[in-house]
């Protein structure tokens, strides 16, 4: 996780902390000039600039990626596995 990423998820970059706190009203009757699709059309703009930040992984990275959660997996399974024929035998033991 790089530096600046818990910045931004938490709201403190640069540019919310010049943004005036008063120009947000949460009525629609303070501003007539927004419609009722102006919120929708902000929440769009808003998304697609937020996708636009969005790093794709390169083809080397996703097959490294796709190995550990593979190898993660199994190593998780087998464990399940050990656990599970563990209490099964001792199951057998006490009561079989």
């Amino acid at each position: 996780m790089s530096d600046s990423a818990p910045a931004a998820a938490s709201g403190a970059d640069g540019a919310a902390a010049e943004r005036p706190t008063s120009a947000r009203s949460g009525s629609t009757k303070d501003a007539p000039g927004r419609g009722l699709f102006a919120p929708i059309a902000l929440f769009v703009r808003q998304v697609i600039a937020e996708l636009k930040k969005v790093v794709r992984p390169t083809r080397s990275e996703l097959t490294t990626y796709t190995s550990v959660v593979v190898v993660f997996v199994m190593a998780v399974m087998a464990f399940v596995t050990v656990i599970d024929l563990i209490i099964g035998r001792i199951t057998l033991w006490v009561f079989g």
